[in-house]
């Protein structure tokens, strides 16, 4: 089902790569962080083609009251397929009643989710490793303890510091998530640009994101990120200033194509 709202959190489900539990997660409401993707995942999951998903889902919209859900469709950031799929159920968009906001219109959370205080705060280089720091450490055995469902939750509600240490986490459904946590700052995201220990989806999606892409330290750093994907990284060139076009064509550990292009430019050629 197609509700007019992209995302790589979104995609993912849209695709058919989310595991059942996942998607049940989803389903009862407790796993986006944003209304859009909280309404938008509730209404694909009514389409599921497991039956307790799909009656999960209806359960959680029910839930939901028409008033909320007008006002919430009203808002000129919601795409038409999204307002058809309600309209089809009787509720038209309540444009008088619309407001700012964004957070999910049912609180589904755990018990166990922590706040940005609830465990020990991040402190020093978010791109160390775990190891280097006893608490970091204890925070890593604790995350890698925990089912993919609960790895998510942590990665779009939890702490920056269980963000830095997710956002390398090997399953991308977990990666990704952290780039979809509204605490997530612009330096959090600088940092994870850095990262050579991130899947390429992660640095793939931070290129893309337009309001990211404005901070000169991300795309300094993802065009110096070996990990980039070249088409990514090949796009900033023009953006870079002498200084690190000169530390990207001496990186040895850069791709030749990029260090080729950095190079013309030095030289007054159009990349």
């Amino acid at each position: 089902m197609d509700v007019g709202i992209r995302s790589p959190f979104l995609d993912f489900f849209r695709r058919g790569e989310v595991a059942r539990d996942v998607r049940l997660l989803a389903a009862r409401g407790a796993l986006a962080p944003r209304a859009h993707e909280q309404v938008a995942l509730l209404a694909m999951l009514t389409e599921d083609a497991d039956l307790d998903i799909r009656a999960t889902a209806e359960a959680t919209l029910a839930q939901i009251s028409n008033e909320s859900l007008a006002a919430f469709l009203g808002r000129s950031d919601v795409p038409d397929a999204l307002r058809d799929f309600f309209r089809g159920r009787g509720i038209e968009p309540d444009m008088a009643a619309a407001g700012t906001g964004d957070d999910p219109l049912i609180d589904a959370a755990s018990s166990d989710d922590k706040d940005e205080t609830g465990a020990p705060s991040g402190n020093g280089d978010d791109t160390a490793a775990a190891g280097d720091d006893p608490e970091r450490s204890g925070a890593a055995q604790r995350l890698s303890l925990l089912n993919v469902s609960d790895k998510m939750k942590h990665a779009m509600k939890g702490t920056k510091e269980e963000r830095a240490i997710l956002v390398r986490d090997p399953n991308k459904l977990v990666s990704v998530a952290v780039l979809s946590s509204p605490k997530l700052t612009e330096s959090e995201v600088e940092q994870f640009a850095k990262m050579a220990n991130v899947s390429e989806e992660v640095l793939r999606i931070i290129g893309m994101n337009r309001a990211w892409i404005k901070n000169y330290g991300v795309v300094a750093a993802l065009t110096r990120n070996p990990k980039t994907p070249l088409a990514v990284s090949m796009r900033f060139v023009q953006r870079l200033t002498e200084r690190d076009l000169k530390m990207i064509a001496l990186d040895r550990n850069l791709q030749e194509p990029l260090k080729q292009i950095v190079k013309k430019r030095l030289q007054g050629g159009d990349p």
